[in-house]
């Protein structure tokens, strides 16, 4: 069972979205209460999550935002606190990956998508959510990097790249604001049944029985298990973490 949390009259900001990782943190949020804009590249995605929760009966706003774009994330910001008066909650949730490629080989334009979305993407959200929570004095930020973050595999230089900066980016980040009220941390999931990880097992690019067997669980993650885990870095009953990198990974980095 889970725990249950209580977000009434707080504002999510979840990118990312629309899928995955991304709609199952925001459902979530939703359900506790919050009010919750959905931030998303993909427009049709985007449409239908947003009328899942809007059906559902909760406050919700759809903005289409490209995170590698600041200009878009700032508008998805002010659209947010336009809408719902304030920025209490944030999932930094949106990335990619890339095929696996021997790290001699790997073309430029590949580092620099991955890093444009998983790295500068987190970090000019966070920018702009904290903008908002200085002025308020409170809020919590959760930023999405990866097992990738806290270990090196063959072939995922770039991706790996990233999630370690996101780490890097958190826990600056969370020194700086905790004494302004506000705490950020990160999660690490490990392979999750997502979208982008089916797209990898459809490609060949990830093994099943492989990742399964490489997690001491035995199974993949689901999406609503790091929801979970978002929810509780944001709830009260974390309260005193800070600048923490969370591994939700079934045992992985523990061996």
């Amino acid at each position: 069972m889970n725990p249950t949390y209580d977000f009434t009259g707080q504002t999510a900001f979840v990118t990312g979205a629309s899928s995955g990782m991304g709609i199952a943190t925001a459902r979530a949020f939703a359900q506790a209460g919050a009010a919750v804009t959905l931030a998303d590249v993909n427009p049709d995605a985007l449409d239908a999550a947003e009328k899942e929760l809007r059906d559902a009966g909760h406050r919700v706003l759809a903005v289409r935002c490209d995170v590698a774009d600041e200009d878009q994330v700032a508008a998805a910001v002010t659209a947010t606190v336009d809408a719902f008066g304030s920025l209490d909650l944030a999932y930094n949730n949106a990335g990619i990956q890339s095929p696996t490629t021997d790290a001699a080989d790997e073309p430029a334009s590949v580092f620099d998508r991955v890093n444009a979305i998983n790295l500068r993407g987190i970090w000019a959200s966070m920018k702009h959510e904290l903008g908002v929570m200085r002025r308020q004095g409170s809020g919590a930020v959760v930023n999405c990097s990866s097992l990738g973050g806290l270990v090196g595999l063959p072939g995922r230089a770039a991706y790996h790249a990233s999630k370690h900066g996101v780490i890097g980016l958190t826990r600056s980040a969370a020194v700086e604001y905790a004494p302004r009220g506000v705490r950020i941390n990160a999660i690490c999931p490990g392979t999750i049944e997502t979208p982008m990880v089916t797209q990898m097992l459809g490609s060949g690019d990830l093994d099943r029985a492989t990742a399964e067997a490489n997690q001491p669980i035995n199974r993949l993650g689901t999406a609503e298990e790091m929801a979970q885990a978002v929810l509780w870095l944001c709830s009260p009953g974390a309260a005193f973490v800070v600048g923490v990198a969370l591994p939700v990974d079934g045992g992985y980095t523990a061996i």
